[in-house]
């Protein structure tokens, strides 16, 4: 009778997780999804994207033609080392930066190398159609700084993907791209070119949107079992030092984000300035409350991860407005301790009463500083005066010329105010539309017991320690064998 009821129950506990199991079989869709994309990308690059003049062979010609003495003045020459530092933020800061999860690194480092090789073809087009489109032939023509615009655009979506983290499948990430790239392109361009907002760091149009679109997918897609993946939601001694990785190359490289698209001159040197002074600071304030927030003063490698990026996005907006180098430590000083807290108190808060799952902590790292920049660079543009500014130094720095040339500062702050709203109401409406496509049961997500493994989808060898174990012989027997076979075997 014993054995009848065990087995009755093993086979009921058998069938709840049976119904509890999903198709994660991407085989057909994720190579579906990836060629046919790719060749559409062919396709439209063939029809409308070409060299800009500072990248064809007639840039003689328009050497001539401007004037410009010599091929060091290509915009090249000005803009490829900021590439370079923004490129390796994408695909080695953003990537490591994501591998805490015991045994999720190849997920966090493989479907961003994946999300960012599609993100930033599409980026192209649709920054192009709304920037840099040729109303002559209907081209489209890029250059390096089409490159770097199209990493900032492919930003926002990895930030994204950080909320989401462990929970979606690949093909839900190139779908989370596609939409989020478009909804990018349309609310930067609404930002930058309607409102006239000045934004080089993206605290609003990257950090801020970026962060509000992963939230409200992650709420759409909440899931209540979630508990049952709990053993693998925590790091291990390993993979939070792989994380680091990504914190410093992203900390070091930051000053290249907001200055990479800033003006040449004065604008690109002061925002590298206040940017490497905002980072700073916000060190040791997360160092700080990390420390008064846990037992016997030992630091939560959580906070150093990751709020001590803080400064920096807070920073984007104002970067290279006359901010002051005092007042730039004064941002960092203030992100660090407000992103900190939000590790501590809203992270937990969020999960338990608003049901959002926020993997990386994205609120904590972009939201709330991308929201504190955001204001940071209103109030900045508002104060601003022709004293500090100088008459051409404040119309160059706003660039307020031609339709906007009779703007005053206090329109323009408030111009950057309602920049923030944008993003954020594109971030949330956005993503509630897209959490909703992305609910749908055809994408092959992993089911609530599965995930944070990286053996749902990839090839995972064993571990090396445990086929060392494995093949370690009895102690009891290595007793009696030769002192060379031991030590050869240890």
């Amino acid at each position: 009778m014993f054995l009848l009821k065990a087995t009755d129950h093993f086979s009921s506990g058998k069938l709840a997780r049976l119904k509890m199991a999903k198709n994660t079989n991407i085989r057909i869709s994720l190579p579906a999804v990836c060629f046919v994309w790719q060749i559409a990308m062919i396709i439209l690059f063939g029809v409308f994207i070409r060299y800009n003049e500072e990248s064809d062979t007639h840039w003689i010609e328009h050497r001539r033609r401007k004037n410009i003495s010599t091929n060091s003045e290509n915009d090249f020459y000005y803009r490829y080392p900021s590439f370079q530092d923004v490129h390796v933020m994408i695909f080695v800061g953003f990537g490591f930066l994501m591998t805490f999860l015991k045994r999720y690194s190849f997920g966090g480092v493989g479907f961003n190398f994946l999300i960012a090789a599609f993100g930033i073809q599409w980026a192209l087009l649709m920054q192009g159609w709304f920037h840099s489109l040729d109303e002559n032939d209907g081209k489209i023509k890029i250059g390096v700084e089409n490159l770097i615009n199209a990493d900032f655009c492919v930003a926002g979506c990895l930030i994204a993907y950080g909320a989401c983290l462990g929970k979606v499948s690949p093909v839900q990430l190139m779908v989370l791209t596609l939409f989020g790239v478009t909804l990018f392109a349309v609310e930067e361009y609404i930002i930058l070119e309607l409102l006239h907002a000045k934004d080089p760091g993206g605290s609003m149009v990257i950090h801020t949107f970026g962060a509000y679109y992963g939230l409200t997918i992650s709420w759409v897609l909440y899931r209540p079992m979630l508990s049952q993946s709990k053993p693998l939601q925590g790091s291990v001694y390993h993979s939070d030092v792989f994380a680091m990785i990504g914190t410093l190359f992203l900390w070091l490289y930051w000053p290249s984000f907001n200055s990479a698209i800033a003006d040449h001159g004065d604008g690109q040197h002061r925002a590298v300035i206040n940017t490497y002074l905002a980072l700073a600071s916000s060190v040791l304030t997360t160092f700080a409350i990390s420390s008064i927030s846990q037992k016997h003063g030992k630091f939560d490698m959580v906070h150093i991860q990751n709020a001590t990026l803080a400064g920096g996005v807070a920073m984007g907006t104002a970067s290279e407005f006359m901010i002051t180098p005092y007042g730039s430590l004064i941002v960092g000083f203030c992100s660090g301790i407000i992103s900190t807290f939000g590790y501590l108190f809203l992270t937990p808060f969020m999960e338990k009463t608003l049901k959002i799952q926020d993997t990386c902590g994205i609120h904590n790292l972009h939201a709330m500083p991308g929201v504190i920049g955001g204001i940071v660079g209103a109030i900045t543009a508002a104060s601003a005066s022709e004293s500090v500014y100088g008459k051409e130094g404040l119309i160059n720095t706003f660039d307020f010329k031609e339709a906007v040339a009779n703007r005053t500062v206090n329109i323009q702050g408030g111009y950057q105010a309602a920049g923030l709203f944008v993003a954020i109401a594109f971030g949330l409406v956005g993503g509630a539309l897209v959490g909703g496509i992305l609910k749908l049961p055809i994408w092959g997500d992993p089911a609530d017991a599965n995930c944070f493994d990286d053996e749902v989808y990839w090839e995972v060898p064993e571990d090396e320690d445990e086929n060392i174990l494995s093949r370690q012989p009895n102690m009891n027997q290595t007793r009696d064998m030769p002192d060379a076979y031991q030590r050869s075997h240890v």
